[in-house]
């Protein structure tokens, strides 16, 4: 069981080594972490800190990301002290993912599978010495009843059948980030940011109660608890679970709203006034009716400098939605042609 333990580590670092170095020249130039701290999903209050590094460290990062991903997985079935140092090593790059951004439970979850790395002794090294002490006076554990073996054997002989094609992806040039080849998900591939962009779009909505839009318009943006909106909100930070309406409008803003169709059916839901949408905002500018236009701006955030009063510095590089109303007939045609009315 502590092997394939591993062998999901494993998969999982390998496979993510893998797609960056196949996915994006930033990796091999040792440039991504230049940009990644500020453009990826949703940074944290540290997250300024990390990109304000001076390139060399940056650099350092990426070899390090290497050195976690692409070669200390093959050291988890190596003896003892490779083993356990390839954990440590392992154990810290994902610390460091932690405090540098908001990937929520994906380094959590990953933290658990490494503790297969550690043996007992190691890991009793680590306790103050009168929990040692506690611990010797326990009984030893029992032998795996010969049921519990059989049952232990044939799960990794399902896992090891399960693995051909997970395998067969990473040996492949055109490598599947994060996919599942088995009905029910048991043994998977993974990798993230095989691609780091450079630049950071946002997309902010705002609404108004006016009667016809014209120069004039006073709007107001609503905001979600984590996206990046108002220039001088500082960054949260969220675990373990993700905000997923604000992961998902990081995506959205890299395209349009016909390869994104769910945020405009989320806009017909604030046009609506729907209450079950109210839960997922940080801010809602119109909490007693809903307004009568909506629009969607898009504009590029980056990291304000040190000794600035706001957390980001913006400007508007134009428009993702133009103003709509619940009653517009482009709007209703819309919905009805993804089947949401």
């Amino acid at each position: 069981m502590i092997v394939l333990l591993l062998w999901v580590v494993f998969r999982l670092m390998l496979g993510a080594g893998l797609i960056k170095m196949r996915g994006d020249p930033c990796w091999r130039e040792l440039t991504c972490l230049d940009w990644h701290f500020e453009t990826q999903p949703i940074p944290n209050p540290l997250s300024p800190g990390f990109h304000f590094l001076p390139h060399s460290v940056h650099a350092f990062g990426v070899l390090y990301n290497h050195l976690c991903e692409l070669i200390l997985p093959w050291f988890l079935l190596a003896p003892r002290r490779l083993r356990v140092a390839a954990g440590v090593l392992l154990f810290g790059f994902q610390g460091t993912l932690i405090l540098s951004g908001n990937l929520a439970f994906l380094n959590w979850l990953t933290l658990v599978p490494i503790l297969a790395c550690f043996d007992d002794d190691f890991l009793r090294w680590l306790l103050p010495r009168r929990a040692r002490g506690w611990l010797d006076r326990r009984p030893t554990a029992a032998e795996p009843a010969r049921g519990h073996q059989i049952a232990a054997g044939a799960l990794a002989a399902l896992v090891a059948v399960l693995s051909l094609e997970p395998i067969g992806n990473l040996l492949s040039s055109h490598q599947a980030m994060n996919r599942s080849f088995d009905r029910f998900a048991l043994v998977n591939t993974y990798g993230a940011f095989g691609s780091v962009g450079e630049q950071r779009d946002e997309l902010i909505i705002e609404g108004t109660r006016d009667a016809v839009v014209g120069e004039a318009t006073s709007w107001q943006a609503y905001e979600l608890p984590c996206k990046p909106g108002d220039p001088l909100r500082r960054p949260c930070v969220l675990g373990p679970y993700h905000y997923r309406l604000d992961w998902l409008m990081w995506f959205a803003a890299m395209g349009t709203p016909d390869q994104y169709p769910w945020a405009v059916n989320l806009i017909a839901k604030l046009l609506e006034g729907d209450p079950s949408v109210r839960p997922l905002l940080a801010r809602d500018p119109f909490p007693d009716a809903p307004p009568r236009f909506i629009r969607v701006e898009r504009y590029r955030y980056r990291f304000a400098g040190y000794g600035e009063d706001a957390w980001w510095k913006r400007e508007r590089i134009g428009q993702w939605l133009e103003p709509i109303a619940a009653d517009d007939p482009r709007l209703d045609a819309f919905l009805r042609a993804y089947g949401w009315r």
